[in-house]
């Protein structure tokens, strides 16, 4: 006899009833949530060197601090640096902005031309309505600028004091976790933990790394273009790639636009959108799988899905952290009994196919590779010279 599947409406209502009330929960906490986040994720992070200055005999508070100050030296370090070039482009603001409206209203023109929306537009007319609904819009997006950063300074401060919350009771919060297990299960749970902090601290590490070295190039590349303001413009492309699949994309923008209101040269913002592209290339194919790793080891739908869904929730806080912490979610998922179907539903290698995609996908890549390894690789000329040196 073949049994029947059954289906529980009980547990499947409770199921979703979770859901939605993990997501209010999310949506009306998100001013403690997201600095909370943040800390958890920063925490990590620096723990080893925390873990280091206890181990050289500093105490407690002096070695949570010490870290977090650097932090905040190297963050206010970067600002200062480029405050005043930030400074020098606010002044053009007007120029940019005529520039842009004029072309804005060209491209209008030209459409209401060919499909004839609205009769009889005039581009002087056009021109002065856009600038009049911009100018009318200035107090209001000043208010919201304010409100703002005044939003963002109070969620900076709140982060640091969680980040030296954490790294100091530490200790204390995991045993605190670790008690709701039954008692032959904690020392698993234990490793559980600590299986996250790892998944955390390699991403944001990794991530670390690849905005130094994709801000570095982008900017080298972007000062031989002949651009103003290239490090500024590079770096800031590289910390906007933090956020998957847009994050580039949205990088590019600024000094395409800068480029395309400052120059009269339409060669200059399609050079500048060929660099962001290549170094994008390069970063997601070589850079990233080798500096991040396998520590964010979910699918692309889940990835898609995670930023849609932080997007909404938290806003950019949102699209940036949704994707390390669904990785994480994979890590405590693996360790349930109940909840492995998730682990495999959030996670990549059930999704690698045999195939042959993959490598028709990779064809080129490994091209590439093959052809940087033959400067590598030395000839049958070079090996007889150098064993006859030898001899």
């Amino acid at each position: 006899m073949i049994e029947n599947m059954n289906l529980s409406f009980q547990k499947l209502f409770f199921a979703i009833a979770t859901v939605f009330a993990f997501f209010a929960i999310l949506i009306l906490a998100k001013s403690i949530l997201i600095p909370l986040s943040f800390a958890l994720l920063i925490s990590f992070i620096l723990y080893p060197l925390v873990k280091k200055f206890e181990s050289w005999g500093i105490k407690k508070l002096l070695a949570a601090f010490l870290p977090i100050f650097a932090v905040i030296l190297i963050i206010g370090g970067c600002i200062f640096l480029f405050s005043t070039q930030i400074i020098e482009i606010s002044k053009e603001f007007p120029h940019f902005q005529d520039k842009i409206i004029h072309a804005f209203t060209d491209v209008t023109l030209y459409i209401n031309k060919n499909v004839n929306f609205v009769p009889n537009l005039k581009k002087n007319e056009l021109f002065d309505r856009i600038k009049d609904w911009l100018t009318e819009s200035t107090g209001s997006l000043v208010k919201q600028t304010f409100s703002n950063t005044a939003t963002f300074l109070a969620g900076l401060l709140a982060t640091i004091i969680f980040t030296f919350l954490i790294l100091i009771y530490r200790k204390g919060l995991i045993k605190a976790f670790s008690r709701f297990s039954p008692e032959d299960k904690r020392e698993r749970v234990v490793k559980m933990f600590k299986s996250v902090q790892q998944v955390g601290q390699q991403y944001l590490f990794g991530m670390v790394i690849l905005i130094i070295v994709t801000g570095l190039a982008s900017s080298i590349g972007l000062l031989i273009i002949g651009i103003d303001n290239p490090f500024l413009f590079g770096f800031l492309g590289a910390v906007l790639g933090i956020i998957p699949y847009i994050g580039a994309v949205l990088g590019a923008i600024f000094p395409i636009l800068f480029a395309f209101v400052s120059y009269d040269s339409i060669w200059l913002v399609i050079a500048i959108a060929i660099l962001f592209w290549g170094v994008q290339l390069i970063s997601d194919n070589f850079l990233s799988p080798k500096i991040v790793g396998s520590s964010i080891n979910i699918n692309a739908l889940t990835a898609i899905l995670s930023l849609i869904v932080g997007a909404v929730v938290w806003g950019i806080a949102g699209m940036i952290l949704f994707l390390p912490f669904v990785a994480m979610l994979k890590v405590v998922c693996e360790e349930y009994e109940e909840l492995k179907p998730m682990a495999l539903l959030i996670g990549s290698q059930n999704y690698q196919e045999n195939d042959g995609s993959n490598k028709f996908a990779h064809k080129w890549v490994d091209k590439v590779k093959d052809w940087f390894a033959k400067f590598h690789t030395p000839s049958k000329k070079s090996k007889k010279r150098n064993t006859q040196a030898n001899k």
